[in-house]
């Protein structure tokens, strides 16, 4: 495909849980880490609610139990050390 566009680059969207709102942005907790995201994306976003979030913006709401699942595996892939 000559005018493919291929890219090796694979972003990622990390869980977080909506601690409080104002306005257009929430203040998210994402694995013990509060960060000031816009929530325009998401449809009738509520405090204790689980979303996806990437490049600054919740994406995608979640239920908490892949909430839970994503934060593991994160958690395992950010403290990874190898092989003994």
């Amino acid at each position: 495909m000559p005018n493919a566009v291929r890219s090796d680059h694979v972003c990622l969207a990390i869980p977080g849980k909506i601690k409080s709102i104002e306005g257009i942005y929430a203040e998210v907790d994402i694995m013990g880490i509060e960060q000031k995201v816009n929530i325009q994306l998401i449809e009738n976003p509520v405090v204790g609610e689980h979303v996806l979030i990437h490049a600054g913006f919740a994406i995608e709401s979640i239920h908490e139990e892949y909430f839970n699942y994503l934060e593991e595996r994160y958690y395992e892939y950010f403290t990874y050390e190898g092989d003994d």
